[in-house]
């Protein structure tokens, strides 16, 4: 029997999650290198699995088929396709930054008991995170994918409500009021869609009488099984509901500020760089794999929405006064750019939602990450609270401002490949929705710049006139981030190569082909 490397590669963070925990209260920085140790091994079996995948062979490959509950047909299977093995790769590649970057957010407070222990627990939960997001990534069984899906939930929860940010305007009532609500909204709306997926993933069994995805697809190549067209559009919206919910999508988006706002930027780049990009992926993996008819019937609101989503989510980005809530806002309007690619139904599209995903998660990465680094400094999330940073920190401003251009998506970094082919496979097949989609780079370009301007220039203010630059630890975290943009900005071919093969099967699915150009080239 081969080595099970895809259960090794999501079991190595879990049990760094255990080991962590039982580190004794008294040894924190013990724990702390632990959990850093175990998601470096993390990312060295997912350096392994990426290398080991061959973007030209079958679809699935590494899997693996064991009997879990057989009375009900769950098996407990794994296998990685070319968007899955990207985003496993995303996914191992920024715990450690989380990690570095969180390496003090979670110390005791000096009013805190001795008996009080965040810091063992902070760490354990974030691996807890990383080993159920690989899992769902690896996932071919519909059951236990669901099953993933939920409980990440748990330790998020806590993530949010337990270890909030420190830089809270209010008093510490009023702070732990905040992330008690932002934490609570989080789960209600995340568990609402959980619970419309289950009822979902019960008619497929009912329909198919299997949560296998190969076997799911091996009868709809033979024509053993059909659907009729309602049951089809009625599993396909209690799918993408949970999956919308997830990403965020507009109007289920309200949770993301507020859980973006409450935590601290570790865990909020927990969130939306890692998180949330389960969403994203399942509506490729599930909603296109297993209802390709519905995927297209949807296909016009769908698009409708995730337009919304952009323009909207840009707008409010460019009227806040909070810096992670700003972020919070771009970030809606990028998951609207990628649920646009994947909807377009053209190969140029799903590569560049697929790119956007993992480029977006490295970029919102570096801006967060850096934002923490500055909130933490000053002790305030306002815009307003800053000046001048750019004279007495130059380092941390110049970071910050990279991180900034590639949200914009400035040519030359990772986003922008990304936000390119969106928009080339939207208009190739929706030139309107393709043009109003558009307006969104421009709003970018509108909150960074002024968020950039009214932080990082003008006059020092008198708050931030000691702060100092970013230190030996900070610089460990910002630098590969940014190294990383620029590289794949200028040679993405790493990732272009696993993840086109992938996008022709995911095509093949709906039965969708590129539009034909309606103007031949001079011969």
């Amino acid at each position: 029997m081969s080595f099970p490397l895809l259960t090794a590669t999501a079991a190595l963070p879990a049990i760094g999650a255990i080991a962590t925990a039982a580190v004794p209260a008294a040894q924190r920085t013990v724990a702390k290198w632990v959990a850093l140790l175990f998601s470096l091994g993390t990312l060295v079996l997912a350096g392994i699995v990426f290398a080991r995948f061959e973007p030209g062979g079958d679809r699935y490959q590494l899997t693996e088929s064991r009997a879990w509950i057989a009375d009900f047909g769950v098996r407990y299977e794994l296998g990685v396709d070319g968007i899955g093995v990207a985003l496993l790769g995303l996914t191992a590649l920024l715990i450690p930054f989380v990690i570095v970057a969180g390496w003090h957010d979670a110390d005791p407070l000096e009013t805190k008991s001795s008996r009080w222990r965040p810091t063992q627990g902070f760490f354990a939960l974030i691996l807890m995170v990383e080993a159920m997001v690989i899992l769902s990534f690896l996932a071919t069984d519909v059951f236990l994918f669901y099953i993933l899906f939920e409980a990440m939930l748990i330790p998020m929860y806590f993530l949010i409500g337990g270890f909030g940010d420190r830089a809270h305007a209010g008093s510490d009532e009023n702070a732990a009021k905040q992330r008690s609500y932002a934490a609570v909204k989080f789960l209600l709306y995340n568990l609402a869609g959980g619970l419309i997926m289950l009822a979902a993933v019960i008619g497929l069994y009912v329909v198919a009488g299997s949560f296998s995805l190969s076997e799911i697809a091996a009868a709809r190549a033979d024509g053993t099984l059909e659907m009729a067209t309602s049951t089809e559009r009625w599993l396909f919206l209690g799918f993408f509901l949970a999956f919308a919910i997830k990403a965020p999508l507009w109007p289920l988006h309200t949770w993301l500020p507020n859980a973006m706002g409450e935590a601290t930027a570790p865990v909020a780049v927990l969130i939306t760089a890692i998180v949330d990009k389960v969403g994203t992926f399942a509506m490729l993996r599930f909603c296109l794999g297993l209802f390709p008819e519905a995927s297209k019937w949807a296909t016009p609101v769908v698009i409708a929405l995730a337009l919304v989503s952009i323009v909207y989510g840009a707008l409010l980005a460019v009227g806040q006064r909070d810096i992670k809530r700003l972020i919070a806002y771009a970030s809606i309007s990028h998951f609207g750019f990628i649920i646009l690619g994947i909807f377009a139904m053209t190969s140029q599209g799903q590569s560049g939602a697929t790119l956007y995903m993992v480029n977006h998660g490295i970029s919102t990465a570096a801006l967060l990450l850096v934002a923490g680094f500055l909130i933490t400094r000053r002790g305030s999330r306002l815009i307003a609270d800053y000046g001048g940073v750019q004279k007495v920190a130059p380092v941390l401003a110049g970071t910050f401002l990279i991180g900034g251009l590639a949200t914009l998506s400035l040519p030359g970094l990772a986003p922008f490949v990304s936000e390119f082919l969106v928009l080339v496979g939207t208009f190739s097949a929706y030139p309107v929705a393709g043009i109003i989609a558009t307006s969104g780079i421009v709003l970018a370009a509108i909150y960074v710049l002024v968020l950039y301007q009214r932080t990082m220039t003008g006059p020092v203010a008198e708050s931030v006139r000691t702060m100092p630059d970013l230190k030996a630890r900070e610089l460990v975290v910002a630098v590969p981030l940014i190294a990383l943009l620029l590289l794949l900005g200028v040679f993405p071919k790493p990732l272009t190569e696993v993840v086109n093969p992938a996008v022709k099967h995911t095509m093949s699915d709906v039965q969708k082909k590129d539009p034909q150009p309606e103007v031949e080239a001079a011969k």
